[in-house]
């Protein structure tokens, strides 16, 4: 498989890797995931720093380059894996022990691999990643541009830009401007929640039309009448006008409560309910 098919892009800029470093705040106590180790720009000066270091990479060649690059290191362990499905609760040297991440993220897969590891049971002391630059501004918006990706990274972390690495700091040049975002995850979840589907099942539905107005976008989302979706909204206070980027975790935080006492209203699409609904607004028309 090419490089470009797995969004490989080699960061070469020795200004940004300083950066990383640097952000990324080392010791000899630390442990470190490496998330696209690659050609290993980053990888030499991690293990330098570092007390152990945990590289993955889904590329199996350039794993098996890395392995036989640190066979010697016992300090150093290679993993042939996609990031995405990664169980940082089940690997020996991040069970018991705080560790940080750092990566040159693929961008087809930067979003999940991070909320895998920000929603992970055993979160990392630190993240510090590189991303497409819409990502990184999308991940430390603020409301009135924030979008479901905001919400589902600043539930779990805080987010600061570091710097940004224009397309000729890597080889091959991507099409687009990247940058570096620091999270630091939170101790406790900065929405209260019974379960992260359960909260999900109404942020995706808020965020299912995002330029309608809240109430529209939650018909759409959820399935459920436009009277019903526009009840929830008022029960909050909010004004109706409002529409998905504008809401803060506060205000998620009270539309949630609101959902849950109304018995959380969702429809499966498709439903018989959702169909004769359909059925009598073609008929009012």
């Amino acid at each position: 498989m090419s490089p470009q098919r797995l969004g490989q892009h080699f960061l070469e800029d020795r200004s940004v890797i300083d950066a990383i470093i640097e952000a990324a705040d080392l010791n000899s106590d630390d442990t470190v995931v490496e998330v696209g180790p690659g050609r290993g720009a980053l990888t030499g000066d991690l293990v330098e720093r570092a007390g152990r270091v945990l590289l993955l990479e889904f590329d199996e060649d350039l794993a098996d380059r890395l392995a036989f690059k640190y066979e010697s290191n016992p300090n150093v362990r290679v993993l042939n894996v996609d990031a995405r499905d990664f169980g940082s609760d089940l690997d020996p040297w991040l069970v018991e022990n705080d560790y940080k991440v750092v990566a040159n993220l693929p961008y087809y897969a930067a979003n999940p691999i991070t909320r895998n590891f920000l929603e992970s049971t055993r979160k990392p002391e630190l993240m510090v990643i590189m991303v497409q630059r819409e990502v990184a501004n999308d991940m430390s918006a603020k409301p009135g541009d924030m979008s479901l990706l905001s919400l589902a990274v600043q539930i779990y972390s805080t987010a600061d830009h570091v710097v940004n690495a224009p397309p000729e700091c890597f080889n091959p040049p991507p099409k687009v401007h990247s940058s570096v975002i620091k999270l630091v995850p939170t101790e406790e979840t900065r929405i209260t929640f019974e379960s992260a589907d359960d909260f999900f099942k109404l942020a995706r539905s808020g965020f299912k039309s995002p330029r309608k107005q809240l109430h529209n976008s939650l018909s759409d989302g959820l399935f459920i009448p436009l009277e019903d979706a526009r009840a929830l909204v008022e029960q909050t206070g909010f004004e109706t006008s409002r529409r998905p980027s504008t809401l803060s975790l506060a205000d998620w935080q009270v539309l949630y409560e609101v959902w849950v006492s109304a018995g959380r209203p969702l429809q499966v699409q498709g439903s018989v309910r959702r169909k004769r609904q359909k059925n009598r607004q073609d008929k009012a028309k």
